[in-house]
C-alpha cells in the first residue's frame, strides 16, 4: 500500500483559509471543436477576475471531452496559463482504473488536488467507494464531491462522509448536493470523522451560495461541539460575472474571519452587512436559477453558462459537445431578466474591458 499524497503547505494553508474556484468551461467553435485561444482567454479571464483557484474537467468542462480524447489538451491549456498562479484541481471520473489514470495524467501535469466525482460507478457499495478514494488518494490528495442527484450523483449517508473524511489524502470536500439535509449530513460526518480541523469544506450548492459561506455548523460529537464553516466555494455558478463573484466573496470571507476571530462587535453597521449579504445571496440564488435552467431540472445548466460567456465575447460559440444541450425554453428571457435586475451581479463591463487582451 502507498503512502497517502499531500499537498504542499502553502497551498493547503490557502485551501483552508477560502479560495474563489470557478469550475472552468469549455471552449468551442462554431463547428464543435476545440477553441484553444478561447480556452485560454477563459483562464485569463478568472486569474484576473480573482479567483485563487481553477477547478477543469469536471462537470461545467463537459464529461463528454473525455469520449472526444479532449481532457488532457484541455488540462494543459489551463495549467500552461494557471500554473504557479492559481490552485489547480483536476476532474477525477470513471471507476477506479479510469480515476487512477486521470489522476495520474494530472499529477504529471501539475495539478494539485483530484476532486473525485463518484460518477460511473452506480453499483459500488459506500465501502467500495471509500476504498476507491483511497486508491486515487495515493496518486493526487483529494477534493471529495457530492454531486447532485439531479447531475448524476447519487445519495451518500453521513457515515460515508465521515469514513471519506478520516482519509489522511482528503484534503477539502465540495459540498454540492443541492439538499439542506444532505449537505448537514457531510457537515456532521466530517465532524464525527477526527479531522475537521485539517478538511476545507467547499460549497458547490449554487442556489444557496452565501447561506452556505455565513453559516456556521455546530456539531455535536460524543461530549463535545465542533463548529465548522463553509471557507470557500468551487462552482460552475462562478464560472460567469466572476468579478462580482470574487469581489462578493471577499465581502463574505472578511465578514467571517472578523467574527471567527472576535473582531466584530454586535454594532449596527456589522449587523447591516451581515443582512446586506444575505439579501444579495438571495439575488445571487434567483441569478443561478436563470442560468443553471432550475425551472426545468437543471438541463441547461452547461448551456447557459456558454450562453452568458458567448455573449460577453469569450467564446465564439455557445456549443456543447452534445448537440442536445441547449438553453431550454424561455431560459435565454430568463438569464436576461437577472442581468439586467442585478448589474451589481455582472461583470460585463470588465470583460469588455480586457476580453480582446484576454484573446490576444
Amino acid at each position: 500500500m502507498s503512502a497517502p499524497a499531500s499537498l504542499a503547505p502553502d497551498a493547503a494553508r490557502a485551501l483552508r483559509r477560502g479560495l474563489c474556484i470557478p469550475a472552468h468551461p469549455l471552449a468551442l467553435d462554431t463547428a464543435r471543436r476545440l477553441d484553444e485561444r478561447a480556452q485560454r482567454a477563459l483562464t485569463r479571464y478568472y486569474l484576473a477576475a480573482g479567483a485563487g483557484g481553477l477547478a477543469v474537467g469536471v462537470h461545467t468542462t463537459q464529461f463528454a471531452i473525455r469520449e472526444r480524447g479532449l481532457l488532457r489538451p484541455v488540462l494543459e491549456l489551463a495549467v500552461g496559463e494557471a500554473r504557479g498562479r492559481a490552485l489547480l484541481v483536476a476532474g477525477v471520473l470513471g471507476a477506479t482504473a479510469q480515476a487512477l489514470a486521470e489522476a495520474a495524467l494530472a499529477r504529471e501535469l501539475g495539478y494539485d488536488l483530484a476532486l473525485l466525482g463518484f460518477v460511473g460507478m452506480p453499483q459500488a457499495c459506500e465501502r467500495e467507494l471509500v476504498e476507491h478514494a483511497r486508491r486515487v488518494g495515493e496518486v493526487l490528495p483529494l477534493f471529495g464531491f457530492y454531486l447532485p442527484p439531479a447531475l448524476g450523483g447519487r445519495a451518500l449517508s453521513r457515515g460515508f462522509w465521515r469514513e471519506l473524511a478520516a482519509l489522511p489524502a482528503l484534503a477539502a470536500i465540495k459540498v454540492a448536493p443541492f439538499d439542506r439535509y444532505r449537505t448537514r449530513d457531510v457537515m456532521q460526518g466530517v465532524a464525527e470523522s477526527g479531522r475537521a480541523a485539517e478538511i476545507a469544506l467547499y460549497t458547490g450548492n449554487d442556489d444557496a451560495i452565501v447561506d452556505d459561506l455565513l453559516t456556521e455548523h455546530r456539531c455535536r460529537v460524543g461530549e463535545r461541539d465542533l463548529r465548522l464553516s463553509t471557507v470557500g466555494g468551487l462552482l460552475g455558478h462562478w464560472a460567469v460575472w466572476t468579478r462580482s463573484a470574487a469581489r462578493l466573496f471577499a465581502r463574505v470571507r472578511a465578514q467571517r474571519e472578523a467574527a471567527e476571530t472576535g473582531e466584530a462587535a454586535e454594532t449596527a453597521e456589522t449587523d447591516a452587512e451581515s443582512r446586506d449579504l444575505l439579501a444579495l445571496g438571495a439575488q445571487v440564488t434567483d441569478c443561478n436559477a436563470a442560468l443553471f435552467d432550475a425551472a426545468h431540472g437543471f438541463r441547461g445548466c452547461i448551456a447557459g453558462v456558454q450562453h452568458v460567456l458567448h455573449r460577453q465575447g469569450l467564446l465564439a460559440s455557445a456549443h456543447c459537445l452534445e448537440p442536445s444541450d441547449v438553453l431550454s425554453p424561455g431560459q435565454a428571457e430568463a438569464i436576461e431578466r437577472v442581468r439586467a435586475a442585478y448589474p451589481h451581479l455582472v461583470d460585463d463591463e470588465f470583460v469588455a474591458e480586457h476580453r480582446e487582451r484576454w484573446l490576444g
